[in-house]
């Protein structure tokens, strides 16, 4: 499995934030082809320093190749796009890492 993971700052407008990030972001992203699971996580902190994040959401494909397939179609480029609507420039992070369990 391969996961998406997006770490997302305290943003400037909280309410706002959450107002598009559920209302737009989610239901557009839940299209995405052969997305397995998509999950928010809020209240984050930092354990052994670091720093705080407002959300992190984890979104996982079967393979890295099923990914890439999904963020380069249509609603792929759209969901890319829409970052900009409510977490402009340097507030968000991005990784992409394989998961396996032991």
């Amino acid at each position: 499995m391969v996961r998406f993971l997006v770490l997302y700052d305290i943003p400037d407008d909280p309410a706002a934030f959450d107002k598009y990030y559920n209302e737009i972001h989610i239901p557009l992203a839940k299209q995405l082809p052969g997305l397995l699971r998509y999950t928010v996580s809020r209240n984050v902190a930092p354990v052994r320093g670091g720093k705080q994040y407002y959300l992190v959401a984890e979104l996982d494909w079967e393979s890295t190749e099923a990914m890439q397939a999904a963020f380069g179609s249509d609603i792929g480029r759209q969901c890319g796009a829409d970052v900009a609507n409510f977490a402009p420039g340097d507030k968000s992070y991005s990784l992409v890492f394989e998961v396996a369990e032991v």
